[in-house]
């Protein structure tokens, strides 16, 4: 699934300027990077004459006078080019990490900003690869090809230079097998990314078999299907084997290439440089120095090839990473609100106001951002501080539309939600969240203890309000049990805990926040009949005096509600008690007693 909220861009120069922010504090690492790149390469172009100076000073003299200095500077040359590749190498790795950091730290914090409506309409694969693969791709483009980049462009260069210099006629005999070398590199890299993006697409449909073949292994054996997920696995990995195969033969054809490219400008020098030699046309130390060039310079010519494909290639990773970044927030405050209010990272909780809980809805018009029929019209509704509002309907029918408005994840196409007399988007997100205790039917705790899980809502909750908050939901009793009590580990989601714990525990958090506004959807789903009783009784008490709202699936639960909202297809169309709805015999009451006739069969059957 592809993000949604963001418009298609194309971007200038490979995306370099929307790189830009994430390089310019290292400009220093670059500069240095650029630096020692082309003192590299130009060491490099250099060392070839030291054969041409020994040759010329030594062996056709035959003396050895002067060869502590020439063995001297060759020396220091090598040393230069050791500490050159190992300091720019550093720089690179440096550079790499910072930029990766920098832009992961961006993408994620601009994920906290997004409203809900985003998280909606985009996989967690689609959000953790921008995050995390796409970043790691840029980072490591800037950082490496950067140093690699200045290295084998001057190298290029300054030995066609020298060679022009010295010999233009035979410097043509290894020139003129570059171009031919970048037509068969073009065509090969351009069949090197296709079956790479086909070894990366096939790699994330076998993580995908793995991780259902793993999640749904109940499943899996209660339907007697391990053989043809067995089947269908090994499919996948042989249709893997397959297409990395003829990866490697391409791979190995394109090396090879190279090679072939640079024994033949080798061929050529030694053919034309020998005649030339013969008939004293040239010094047998300027042909090694051809010879050393002929051989070096198909593999810059490689990289270029290479790292233009990578650039192409990466251009999508910074496409995708700037969709995320200049994505818009549906839901957002306004400068004023902010610079009053704080915002979610900068609150100025001194100007944060006392909640009541008065909730109007006044001419309320609603329609989802990705939906074209609207879900409410002209909906008006005061919901008195203290009113215990239920929501009830079937599945799918639109029963979470209020409690969305209430909490502001989406706000009004038409009209307003007011919270205490004021236009809720004239206060901060973070001052309305910290007010509203939500208590979800599949409710999310964090890796850590019960304890840390408890305090997240409120970090400088005391243990004695804590152990109390868990005592009003009946929570302490679950936690008694578990192995080390508040200190236990609640694994990752809270996978060590069941359903029914991990519900009663986030009750407990949402009562340590000690909100004005509560949301309970469909809180008490996955807890027993008889722990439920319990915590109806303890809810009741807890809510008295808060105005809450819940989404019901189980009607009894919700009898003694002050204000029932029945919705169908998106819209309300019953409000009231429950007597009076049952009274109206509408739908709310065909729904009561449907329920009700199934409770009687199961405990009958039980």
């Amino acid at each position: 699934m592809e993000e949604h909220n963001s418009k298609t861009v194309h971007l200038p120069f490979f995306g370099f300027p929307i790189l830009g922010p994430y390089i310019r504090p290292y400009r220093g690492i670059l500069i240095r990077m650029i630096v020692l790149g082309a003192v590299g390469g130009l060491i490099d172009i250099l060392l070839p004459f030291f054969p041409d100076y020994a040759i010329r000073l030594f062996i056709e003299p035959g003396t050895t006078e002067g060869m502590g200095l020439f063995l001297a500077a060759y020396l220091v040359l090598l040393l230069v080019q050791i500490l050159s590749n190992g300091i720019s190498a550093y720089a690179s790795c440096e550079m790499e990490l910072y930029i990766g950091r920098d832009m992961k730290n961006a993408a994620f914090h601009k994920l906290q900003e997004l409203s809900v409506s985003y998280y909606n309409q985009n996989s967690v694969g689609s959000m953790h690869s921008r995050v995390m693969s796409d970043t790691d791709r840029i980072g490591t483009l800037i950082s490496w090809n950067v140093m690699d980049g200045v290295w084998n462009l001057s190298y290029v260069v300054g030995a066609v230079a020298v060679m022009l210099a010295l010999r233009w006629d035979l410097a043509l005999c290894v020139i003129g097998i570059i171009p031919l070398t970048a037509l068969f590199s073009v065509w090969f890299q351009k069949r090197l990314i296709e079956t790479g993006r086909e070894i990366r697409e096939t790699n994330s449909a076998i993580t995908a078999a793995f991780n259902e073949g793993i999640t749904g292994a109940t499943t899996i054996k209660t339907l007697t299907l391990e053989k043809e997920m067995d089947g269908m696995f090994s499919g996948k990995t042989g249709h893997m084997k397959q297409i990395s195969i003829r990866n490697g033969h391409l791979r190995g054809a394109f090396m090879a290439l190279i090679s072939f490219s640079g024994f033949m400008a080798l061929a050529m020098v030694l053919w034309r440089g020998g005649a030339l030699s013969r008939e004293q046309l040239l010094q047998i130390g300027t042909l090694s120095i051809f010879m050393s060039y002929a051989l070096g310079l198909m593999e810059p010519v490689r990289w270029v090839v290479k790292a233009f494909s990578d650039f192409i290639t990466v251009q999508v990773n910074i496409e995708r990473f700037h969709r995320l970044m200049t994505s818009v927030a549906d839901v957002q405050d306004t400068a004023e609100v902010k610079e009053v209010y704080g915002d979610s990272f900068s609150p100025k909780k001194e100007n944060w106001e006392t909640v009541k809980g008065d909730i109007r809805f006044d001419d309320v018009t609603f329609c989802y951002p990705d939906g074209n029929v609207n879900v409410l019209e002209h909906f008006s509704l005061d919901v008195p501080r203290g009113t215990a509002v239920a929501i009830v309907g079937e599945t799918g029918a639109g029963k979470s539309t209020l409690v969305n408005l209430v909490c502001r994840f989406f706000e009004p196409t038409q009209g307003r939600v007011l919270l205490d007399g004021k236009d809720l988007r004239e206060r901060s997100q973070l001052w309305l969240h910290s007010q509203i205790g939500y208590v979800l039917q599949t409710p999310h705790l964090f890796s850590g203890t019960v304890l840390d899980n408890l305090r997240f809502g409120r970090p400088d909750a005391s243990m004695e309000e804590i152990r109390a908050a868990a005592r009003r939901v009946g929570a302490d009793k679950v936690i008694a049990r578990l192995e080390n009590g508040y200190d236990t580990d609640v694994g990752e989601g809270g996978s060590r805990l069941s359903a029914g714990e991990r519900q009663l525990i986030s009750f407990a958090r949402a009562l340590v926040q000690d909100p004005a506004i509560f949301v309970l959807d469909e809180a008490t789903s996955s807890i027993d009949t008889l722990t439920e009783a319990a915590l109806q009784h303890a809810l009741e008490e807890v809510m008295k005096g808060r105005t809450s709202f819940m989404i019901a699936h189980r009607l009894s639960t919700i009898r003694h509600a002050d204000l029932i909202l029945v919705v169908h297809q998106g819209r309300i169309t019953e409000q009231g008690t429950h007597e009076e709805l049952m009274q109206k015999r509408g739908r709310y009451y065909h729904l009561y007693r449907r329920q009700h006739e199934l409770e009687a069969v199961e405990a009958g059957s039980c």
